[in-house]
């Protein structure tokens, strides 16, 4: 482990305000107090710090690859209504995440902002889990970003061809693993890249999901030549799931998944500070204006494309011509219905590919800083290798160690698609619960000592953060429930089993080693 001291409360400095908007010596000056000096260049805006969060959750590839699960439990009331609620929930939970990132505006985010407000006693401990729980989130939703993508890739080859029931070329489990490996080859070359350049990509990523919702949520409910009715689209509510659930209440619930998964992978604005000008400003601003329009554009969208849905047990077919993809299937059958073939829909599915290309592009981005900050603290196997700096003070073997771990978690599925779905599961459970921890500390034990940056909630902060950190705890419960009766091992949910393994591995490796020598983040200032 690199030396250094151990930040502790006595020796934490009080906050200093970045005043002077064009001297970066000052920005560096709070991130000395911070405990750290900078290696990476703050060439980052307001506008491409929000662009790259943005473009993360990417308002056009969740809903779009989770669109039939989200039929398939509950149907349109789930979409339009279940997305207001994840919505609200992940906002509050953003305002704390908001709160904390002013005052500890650095690349390790949420477990930086744990170790602090943990204390002497417990900040340790909470710094490892939270870092751990984070950085194997990230990496799973890299991974589940990119083989989305693969999938998504798949289909359009299928339609391409001809469709399922014109005999079209469907990609073999083995092919689908090699686009994705490609993908993320792809995705590493750019991140290697200077920031500028990433920046560039970041705002283009950003106007292409919101324009690309504006065009997709107009054209396909308008090329449509069977529109569902206002009533349908409002109150509709699809108990015909095939998984033996009947319960209204539990249906809702299992298809806020969507909505969850969606909405999450904000920290990256966090991770992004010490690449950001007016950090303390900036970091939150990106927090919460990710969120803020993800909820409007992505509720904008799907609305739009609801109203072409009419017939949900057809989108939900296997045998369909994009073999049961479901926003596929609308986009497709939408031209079909009217001009004869479906080569518009097909060309509607490569607007949303090249939002989940970008999406996986800034999960990159954000999973490799969160990987050189908690290496630079010792905590990561080889720590030494991974904070490391190029030329272009890029932490270029983070981002390689990211994508090569990536494409391994993406194996699984060669087996089992249950497992790899259950492993992913993290993407939304273990990243939330990273979410948690600190706003947790920051409501307990540092409710009195914490320290306001310029951007702070005053004395909504505990209010708000005491209903982000139940409402972690609900859809940690709500996550971890049966998706099917009976229960098999086919249909069992092992999400539980997944984010359990994780917390187990984490405190045991807590217990066996790291108890012993990782003391929190550590400073890297010659002292």
């Amino acid at each position: 482990m690199e030396k250094g001291i151990r930040i502790s409360e006595a020796d934490e400095a009080p906050y200093l305000p970045l005043l002077d908007h064009d001297n970066s010596h000052l920005e560096d000056s709070q991130l000395n107090l911070l405990g750290y000096k900078r290696q990476i260049s703050r060439r980052l805006g307001s506008l491409s710090n929000f662009a790259m969060t943005f473009s993360i959750m990417s308002v056009l590839s969740g809903p779009s690859t989770t669109f039939g699960t989200v039929l398939q439990f509950g149907g349109t009331v789930t979409l339009i209504y279940g997305w207001l609620i994840a919505g609200f929930f992940s906002f509050t939970v953003g305002l704390s995440m908001a709160e904390i990132c002013s005052s500890y505006p650095t690349s390790g985010g949420l477990y930086y902002w744990s170790g602090m407000l943990g204390g002497d006693k417990w900040g340790p401990f909470a710094s490892w889990l939270t870092g751990w729980f984070n950085i194997a989130g990230q990496w799973a939703v890299t991974t589940s970003v990119d083989f989305s993508l693969a999938q998504l890739i798949q289909v359009i080859i299928l339609l391409s061809t001809g469709g399922k029931s014109g005999g079209g070329y469907e990609a073999s489990k083995y092919v689908v693993i090699v686009i994705h490996a490609g993908i993320l080859l792809i995705h590493a070359i750019i991140n290697s890249l200077s920031i500028s350049f990433l920046s560039f990509f970041g705002q283009v990523a950003a106007a292409w999901n919101i324009l690309g919702v504006f065009i997709l949520m107009i054209l396909i409910p308008t090329v449509a030549t069977e529109k569902a009715s206002a009533k349908f689209v409002f109150t509709h509510f699809n108990t015909d799931n095939g998984e033996g659930i009947h319960s209204k209440l539990y249906i809702f619930v299992l298809g806020l998944l969507m909505s969850q998964y969606t909405l999450t992978g904000y920290d990256a604005s966090a991770h992004m500070t010490e690449e950001t000008k007016n950090a303390d400003k900036n970091g939150p601003r990106g927090i919460i204006s990710a969120i803020g329009v993800s909820i409007v554009v992505g509720w904008a969208y799907l609305l739009g494309i609801t109203f072409a849905v009419t017939d949900i047990p057809q989108l939900l077919s296997s045998d369909n011509d994009a073999g049961g993809y479901a926003i596929a299937e609308v986009f497709y059958q939408a031209f079909k219905s009217r001009y004869g073939n479906g080569i518009g829909g097909i060309i509607c599915l490569g607007v949303v590919a090249v939002a989940i290309f970008f999406c996986g592009m800034s999960s990159l981005t954000s999973n490799s800083r969160m990987a050189y900050a908690f290496s630079r603290d010792g905590a990561m196997p080889f720590s030494s290798l991974w904070h490391k700096v190029n030329k272009q003070e890029v932490p270029v073997n983070a981002v390689w160690l990211s994508a090569v771990i990536a494409i391994c978690m993406a194996l699984p599925s060669l087996g089992s698609l249950v497992a790899f779905q259950a492993m992913v599961s993290i993407a939304t459970i273990g990243l939330y619960i990273a979410y948690a921890i600190p706003i947790f500390f920051r409501v307990t034990l540092a409710r009195k000592s914490f320290v306001h940056g310029p951007f702070n909630l005053g004395r909504f902060g505990i209010l708000v953060g005491w209903v982000s950190v139940l409402w972690v705890a609900t859809i940690t419960v709500l996550f971890s429930l049966p998706v099917a009766y009976p229960i098999t091992k086919d249909t069992l949910n092992y999400t539980p089993v997944a984010v359990g393994g994780l917390f187990i591995l984490t405190v045991s490796s807590w217990i066996i080693s790291g108890r012993h020598w990782f003391k929190g983040p550590i400073t890297n200032i010659d002292v």
